[in-house]
Protein backbone atom coordinates (compact mmCIF):
# COMPACT_ATOMS: atom_id res chain seq x y z
CA UNK A 1 0.00 0.00 0.00
CA UNK A 2 1.21 3.16 -1.00
CA UNK A 3 3.38 2.45 -4.03
CA UNK A 4 0.88 4.71 -6.36
CA UNK A 5 1.23 7.80 -3.93
CA UNK A 6 -1.10 10.68 -3.52
CA UNK A 7 -2.04 12.88 -6.56
CA UNK A 8 -1.97 16.47 -6.54
CA UNK A 9 -4.88 18.83 -5.29
CA UNK A 10 -6.35 20.33 -8.96
CA UNK A 11 -9.88 21.86 -8.93
CA UNK A 12 -12.50 21.52 -11.58
CA UNK A 13 -15.75 23.16 -10.90
CA UNK A 14 -14.53 23.78 -7.39
CA UNK A 15 -14.32 20.54 -7.32
CA UNK A 16 -11.12 18.39 -6.63
CA UNK A 17 -10.71 16.43 -9.40
CA UNK A 18 -8.29 13.44 -8.26
CA UNK A 19 -10.65 13.27 -4.70
CA UNK A 20 -13.83 12.20 -3.72
CA UNK A 21 -13.80 14.78 -0.75
CA UNK A 22 -12.03 17.72 0.69
CA UNK A 23 -9.68 15.82 3.33
CA UNK A 24 -9.15 12.43 5.32
CA UNK A 25 -11.98 11.30 6.91
CA UNK A 26 -11.09 8.30 8.48
CA UNK A 27 -9.66 8.11 11.50
CA UNK A 28 -6.87 5.78 10.97
CA UNK A 29 -5.15 3.51 8.76
CA UNK A 30 -3.98 -0.54 9.13
CA UNK A 31 -2.53 -2.11 6.56
CA UNK A 32 0.55 -5.31 6.65
CA UNK A 33 2.80 -4.37 3.94
CA UNK A 34 3.72 -0.28 3.31
CA UNK A 35 5.67 1.13 0.36
CA UNK A 36 7.03 4.28 1.90
CA UNK A 37 8.37 4.91 -2.26
CA UNK A 38 6.18 5.92 -4.73
CA UNK A 39 5.55 5.68 -8.41
CA UNK A 40 2.73 7.13 -10.98
CA UNK A 41 3.06 10.10 -13.37
CA UNK A 42 0.08 11.84 -11.07
CA UNK A 43 2.03 11.97 -7.62
CA UNK A 44 3.46 14.66 -6.03
CA UNK A 45 3.63 13.46 -2.21
CA UNK A 46 3.95 9.80 -0.22
CA UNK A 47 0.72 8.33 1.77
CA UNK A 48 2.48 9.15 4.38
CA UNK A 49 3.46 12.56 3.91
CA UNK A 50 -0.52 13.09 2.95
CA UNK A 51 -1.71 11.12 6.43
CA UNK A 52 0.50 13.64 8.09
CA UNK A 53 -0.74 16.54 6.49
CA UNK A 54 -4.23 15.54 7.74
CA UNK A 55 -3.09 14.38 10.73
CA UNK A 56 -4.23 10.60 10.48
CA UNK A 57 -2.74 7.50 12.76
CA UNK A 58 -1.50 4.40 10.43
CA UNK A 59 0.19 1.30 11.16
CA UNK A 60 1.67 -0.95 8.98
CA UNK A 61 3.23 -4.71 9.70
CA UNK A 62 -0.31 -6.21 10.77
CA UNK A 63 -1.59 -9.11 9.86
CA UNK A 64 -4.25 -8.04 8.44
CA UNK A 65 -5.48 -11.69 7.19
CA UNK A 66 -5.86 -12.72 10.34
CA UNK A 67 -7.42 -9.39 11.20
CA UNK A 68 -10.08 -10.22 8.22
CA UNK A 69 -10.57 -13.41 9.30
CA UNK A 70 -12.10 -12.23 13.15
CA UNK A 71 -14.23 -9.73 11.54
CA UNK A 72 -15.52 -11.87 9.18
CA UNK A 73 -16.65 -14.33 11.92
CA UNK A 74 -17.71 -11.71 14.89
CA UNK A 75 -18.87 -8.85 12.24
CA UNK A 76 -18.32 -5.63 12.28
CA UNK A 77 -16.32 -4.31 16.05
CA UNK A 78 -14.87 -1.73 17.33
CA UNK A 79 -11.00 -1.16 17.51
CA UNK A 80 -7.83 1.51 18.56
CA UNK A 81 -4.53 2.03 17.20
CA UNK A 82 -2.35 2.28 20.88
CA UNK A 83 1.10 3.30 21.04
CA UNK A 84 3.02 0.71 23.70
CA UNK A 85 1.83 1.31 27.64
CA UNK A 86 -0.78 3.60 26.15
CA UNK A 87 -3.81 1.32 26.68
CA UNK A 88 -5.69 4.13 29.01
CA UNK A 89 -7.24 5.03 25.56
CA UNK A 90 -11.33 4.71 25.58
CA UNK A 91 -13.08 2.41 22.78
CA UNK A 92 -15.63 5.07 21.89
CA UNK A 93 -18.32 3.88 19.61
CA UNK A 94 -18.65 6.61 16.35
CA UNK A 95 -21.84 5.71 15.87
CA UNK A 96 -22.90 7.15 18.67
CA UNK A 97 -22.03 10.87 17.33
CA UNK A 98 -23.34 12.08 14.65
CA UNK A 99 -20.76 11.75 12.17
CA UNK A 100 -22.86 13.81 9.23
CA UNK A 101 -22.74 16.70 11.21
CA UNK A 102 -18.66 16.30 11.32
CA UNK A 103 -18.00 16.12 7.47
CA UNK A 104 -21.08 18.21 6.32
CA UNK A 105 -20.46 21.08 4.21
CA UNK A 106 -21.34 24.27 7.07
CA UNK A 107 -22.47 26.94 4.47
CA UNK A 108 -24.49 26.55 0.84
CA UNK A 109 -22.52 26.64 -2.21
CA UNK A 110 -23.64 26.31 -5.64
CA UNK A 111 -22.43 25.00 -8.44
CA UNK A 112 -23.79 26.52 -11.69
CA UNK A 113 -24.51 24.73 -15.09
CA UNK A 114 -28.12 24.91 -16.60
CA UNK A 115 -31.42 26.56 -15.74
CA UNK A 116 -32.63 22.93 -13.87
CA UNK A 117 -31.83 22.90 -10.44
CA UNK A 118 -31.07 20.60 -7.86
CA UNK A 119 -30.88 20.49 -4.04
CA UNK A 120 -28.15 18.24 -2.69
CA UNK A 121 -28.33 17.69 1.23
CA UNK A 122 -24.60 17.00 1.55
CA UNK A 123 -24.36 14.30 4.49
CA UNK A 124 -20.81 13.45 3.52
CA UNK A 125 -21.33 13.55 -0.49
CA UNK A 126 -18.62 12.05 -2.86
CA UNK A 127 -17.37 14.52 -5.57
CA UNK A 128 -18.23 12.26 -8.07
CA UNK A 129 -22.18 12.31 -7.52
CA UNK A 130 -21.92 16.56 -7.95
CA UNK A 131 -19.96 15.80 -11.22
CA UNK A 132 -22.40 13.46 -12.51
CA UNK A 133 -25.46 15.95 -12.00
CA UNK A 134 -23.04 18.71 -13.39
CA UNK A 135 -22.31 16.19 -16.40
CA UNK A 136 -26.59 16.50 -17.07
CA UNK A 137 -26.44 20.18 -17.23
CA UNK A 138 -27.81 20.88 -13.65
CA UNK A 139 -27.13 23.31 -11.13
CA UNK A 140 -26.50 21.81 -7.64
CA UNK A 141 -27.23 23.58 -4.68
CA UNK A 142 -25.44 22.07 -2.23
CA UNK A 143 -26.56 22.93 0.91
CA UNK A 144 -25.89 21.56 4.97
CA UNK A 145 -27.29 18.55 6.51
CA UNK A 146 -29.10 20.67 9.23
CA UNK A 147 -30.51 23.35 6.32
CA UNK A 148 -34.41 23.49 5.84
CA UNK A 149 -34.54 22.46 2.62
CA UNK A 150 -37.99 21.83 2.35
CA UNK A 151 -38.86 25.70 2.09
CA UNK A 152 -35.77 25.42 -1.19
CA UNK A 153 -37.13 26.26 -4.49
CA UNK A 154 -35.50 24.09 -6.82
CA UNK A 155 -36.31 21.41 -9.37
CA UNK A 156 -35.09 18.00 -6.85
CA UNK A 157 -33.96 16.95 -4.18
CA UNK A 158 -31.24 14.61 -3.66
CA UNK A 159 -30.10 13.28 -0.14
CA UNK A 160 -26.39 12.34 -0.25
CA UNK A 161 -24.31 9.25 1.33
CA UNK A 162 -22.52 10.10 4.43
CA UNK A 163 -21.14 7.98 7.44
CA UNK A 164 -22.84 6.48 10.48
CA UNK A 165 -26.22 6.05 12.49
CA UNK A 166 -29.30 7.40 9.68
CA UNK A 167 -31.14 7.81 13.35
CA UNK A 168 -28.68 10.45 14.42
CA UNK A 169 -30.04 12.69 11.71
CA UNK A 170 -33.24 13.80 13.43
CA UNK A 171 -33.25 17.02 11.73
CA UNK A 172 -32.71 15.68 8.01
CA UNK A 173 -35.55 13.05 8.56
CA UNK A 174 -38.50 15.82 9.31
CA UNK A 175 -37.40 17.56 6.67
CA UNK A 176 -37.56 15.00 4.44
CA UNK A 177 -40.81 14.17 6.11
CA UNK A 178 -42.36 17.88 5.14
CA UNK A 179 -40.98 17.45 1.56
CA UNK A 180 -42.90 13.90 1.07
CA UNK A 181 -46.11 15.64 1.52
CA UNK A 182 -45.36 17.12 -1.95
CA UNK A 183 -44.47 15.54 -5.15
CA UNK A 184 -41.47 17.10 -6.25
CA UNK A 185 -38.70 13.77 -7.00
CA UNK A 186 -36.19 13.01 -4.56
CA UNK A 187 -33.44 10.64 -5.01
CA UNK A 188 -31.29 9.03 -2.10
CA UNK A 189 -27.94 7.84 -1.87
CA UNK A 190 -26.15 4.72 0.45
CA UNK A 191 -27.28 6.82 3.41
CA UNK A 192 -29.75 9.26 1.89
CA UNK A 193 -31.72 6.24 0.88
CA UNK A 194 -32.06 5.08 4.54
CA UNK A 195 -32.97 8.61 5.75
CA UNK A 196 -35.97 8.26 2.71
CA UNK A 197 -36.68 5.29 4.62
CA UNK A 198 -36.76 6.63 8.32
CA UNK A 199 -38.65 9.65 6.74
CA UNK A 200 -41.58 7.26 4.91
CA UNK A 201 -41.96 5.81 8.57
CA UNK A 202 -39.52 2.41 8.11
CA UNK A 203 -37.05 1.40 10.43
CA UNK A 204 -33.19 0.96 9.82
CA UNK A 205 -30.26 -1.35 11.36
CA UNK A 206 -27.25 -2.07 11.80
CA UNK A 207 -26.01 -5.06 9.68
CA UNK A 208 -23.53 -7.27 11.07
CA UNK A 209 -21.66 -7.29 8.25
CA UNK A 210 -21.28 -4.36 6.44
CA UNK A 211 -21.55 -4.10 2.57
CA UNK A 212 -18.20 -2.75 1.62
CA UNK A 213 -16.48 -3.16 -1.85
CA UNK A 214 -17.05 -2.35 -5.64
CA UNK A 215 -18.28 -6.01 -6.29
CA UNK A 216 -21.93 -6.17 -4.43
CA UNK A 217 -24.31 -8.03 -6.70
CA UNK A 218 -28.05 -6.52 -6.29
CA UNK A 219 -31.16 -7.62 -8.09
CA UNK A 220 -34.01 -5.14 -8.85
CA UNK A 221 -37.19 -6.81 -7.73
CA UNK A 222 -39.76 -8.12 -10.38
CA UNK A 223 -37.29 -8.38 -12.85
CA UNK A 224 -34.68 -11.13 -14.00
CA UNK A 225 -31.67 -8.06 -13.75
CA UNK A 226 -29.02 -8.13 -11.23
CA UNK A 227 -26.38 -5.39 -11.44
CA UNK A 228 -22.68 -5.37 -9.85
CA UNK A 229 -22.61 -2.39 -7.54
CA UNK A 230 -20.27 -0.49 -5.36
CA UNK A 231 -20.99 0.23 -1.76
CA UNK A 232 -19.63 1.80 1.67
CA UNK A 233 -22.52 1.07 3.82
CA UNK A 234 -23.29 -0.26 7.65
CA UNK A 235 -27.02 0.10 8.16
CA UNK A 236 -30.41 -0.84 5.88
CA UNK A 237 -33.55 -0.59 5.82
CA UNK A 238 -35.82 -3.25 6.87
CA UNK A 239 -38.19 -3.67 4.25
CA UNK A 240 -40.71 -5.34 6.25
CA UNK A 241 -41.48 -1.78 7.74
CA UNK A 242 -41.85 -0.14 4.77
CA UNK A 243 -45.42 1.63 4.00
CA UNK A 244 -47.99 0.30 1.97
CA UNK A 245 -47.10 3.19 -0.55
CA UNK A 246 -43.58 2.25 -0.81
CA UNK A 247 -41.80 -1.00 -2.16
CA UNK A 248 -38.31 -2.86 -1.83
CA UNK A 249 -36.77 -1.85 -5.47
CA UNK A 250 -33.40 -3.55 -5.03
CA UNK A 251 -32.29 -6.59 -2.62
CA UNK A 252 -28.66 -7.97 -1.85
CA UNK A 253 -28.16 -11.33 -3.34
CA UNK A 254 -24.81 -12.15 -1.23
CA UNK A 255 -27.71 -11.70 1.94
CA UNK A 256 -31.58 -10.54 0.75
CA UNK A 257 -31.09 -7.24 2.76
CA UNK A 258 -32.28 -4.20 1.31
CA UNK A 259 -30.59 -2.33 -1.62
CA UNK A 260 -33.07 -0.09 -2.73
CA UNK A 261 -36.47 1.54 -2.06
CA UNK A 262 -39.01 3.55 -4.24
CA UNK A 263 -42.79 5.16 -3.67
CA UNK A 264 -45.53 3.29 -5.69
CA UNK A 265 -47.00 6.45 -7.25
CA UNK A 266 -44.79 9.66 -6.18
CA UNK A 267 -41.32 10.08 -7.82
CA UNK A 268 -39.73 9.32 -4.68
CA UNK A 269 -36.40 6.62 -4.87
CA UNK A 270 -33.45 5.56 -3.36
CA UNK A 271 -30.47 3.03 -3.44
CA UNK A 272 -27.85 2.11 -0.74
CA UNK A 273 -25.18 1.71 -3.31
CA UNK A 274 -23.42 4.03 -5.54
CA UNK A 275 -24.31 5.02 -8.70
CA UNK A 276 -21.67 6.99 -9.61
CA UNK A 277 -19.75 4.37 -8.21
CA UNK A 278 -15.72 5.69 -8.02
CA UNK A 279 -14.11 3.00 -7.80
CA UNK A 280 -16.48 0.54 -9.04
CA UNK A 281 -18.58 -0.15 -11.95
CA UNK A 282 -20.89 2.20 -13.53
CA UNK A 283 -23.55 -0.22 -14.44
CA UNK A 284 -26.70 1.66 -12.59
CA UNK A 285 -25.38 4.97 -12.97
CA UNK A 286 -28.71 5.00 -15.31
CA UNK A 287 -30.57 5.91 -11.63
CA UNK A 288 -29.01 9.80 -12.58
CA UNK A 289 -31.08 9.40 -15.47
CA UNK A 290 -34.05 8.32 -13.91
CA UNK A 291 -34.11 11.32 -11.50
CA UNK A 292 -33.49 13.84 -14.19
CA UNK A 293 -36.33 12.02 -16.44
CA UNK A 294 -38.79 12.55 -13.37
CA UNK A 295 -37.67 16.30 -12.51
CA UNK A 296 -38.94 17.26 -17.16
CA UNK A 297 -42.32 15.14 -16.07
Amino acid sequence: IGNYGVPGEKKENNLFTYFESDRIHVEGLIVADYSADYSHWNAEKSLSEWMKQHHVTGVSGVDTRALTKKLREKGTMLGKIVCDNKNDVLLQDPNKRNLVSEVSFKEPFVYEKGSTKVVLVDCGVKNSIIRAFLERNLTVIRVPWNYDFSKEKADGIVISNGPGDPKQCLTIIENLKRVLSGNIPILGICLGSQLLGLAAGADTYKLKFGHRGQNQPCEEIGTRRCYITSQNHGYAVDSATLPQDWREWFCNTNDQTNEGIIHISKPFFGTQFHPEASPGPDDTEFLFDMFLRAISK
